[in-house]
């Protein structure tokens, strides 16, 4: 399996980015994004997802979930967005992704 990122931008992206790694079946790693420095107050990760066990619509499900979750957090920190880059170099937005779509780039 070749290389899926994720770009996650707001307050609480390095807590939702580790949350994000811990999910049975994802393996990967991140590091904290210098562009974002440049924009007070925002924080940016990207999360490079190195293997995936288990089927792809599982795992998709467990990335929508996961997603909002923090959408819904009611602590005022949250994360603003979220990007996955395929292999192929096909992007997607969660905010309006479907579970295909998520299946999609995962499996591409």
């Amino acid at each position: 399996m070749a290389e899926i990122q994720l770009a996650i931008e707001g307050e609480d992206a390095i807590a939702a980015t580790e949350a994000l790694l811990e999910i049975p079946g994802i393996s990967g790693n991140y590091r904290e994004s210098s562009d974002a420095a440049e924009r007070e107050g925002v924080t940016a990760t990207v999360a490079t997802i190195i293997g995936i066990v288990g089927g792809a619509i599982a795992i998709a499900e467990q990335i929508r979930k996961w997603y909002q979750e923090y959408q819904a957090k009611q602590s005022g920190k949250r994360i603003e967005k979220v990007l996955i880059v395929g292999r192929n170099g096909r992007r997607l937005l969660l905010k309006d992704a479907t579970l295909e779509e998520i299946r999609q780039i995962l499996e591409s």
